[in-house]
């Protein structure tokens, strides 16, 4: 006995085919049934591939914001030191125009 899915039957009443019930099959029933079988696995193909193509955009777009948030954390960072940076620089801008403007000290160094 011919066993059906309803998908088959569904691609089969579209193609306006009825098969009969039992076994054997012609062979233009064989080549209509293996058309609708390969019709059904290549959707099935086309459902994956498009589940696995969302599942890959998903997860780019979710590294994406990563590094966009890592990013951001890194530019706040470097502000930061460049703020500092700056600080200390002008710091060392003014003990050195402090220590130049001081007279030379004179001592005296002992041998032993």
């Amino acid at each position: 006995q011919l066993r059906l899915t309803e998908e088959e039957k569904r691609l089969l009443a579209l193609e306006g085919v009825t098969l009969p019930g039992a076994l054997p099959l012609t062979q233009a029933e064989e080549r209509l049934l293996k058309k609708v079988r390969r019709k059904i696995r290549n959707k099935q193909s086309a459902q994956d591939s498009r589940r696995r193509k969302k599942e890959y955009l998903d997860g780019l777009e979710s590294r994406a914001a990563a590094c966009s948030a890592l990013n951001q954390e890194l530019r706040k960072k470097v502000q930061e030191l460049e703020k500092s940076n700056g600080s200390l620089l002008r710091q060392l801008q003014a003990l050195i125009k402090e220590t130049s403007t001081k007279p030379a000290q004179t001592g005296t160094c002992v041998l032993v």
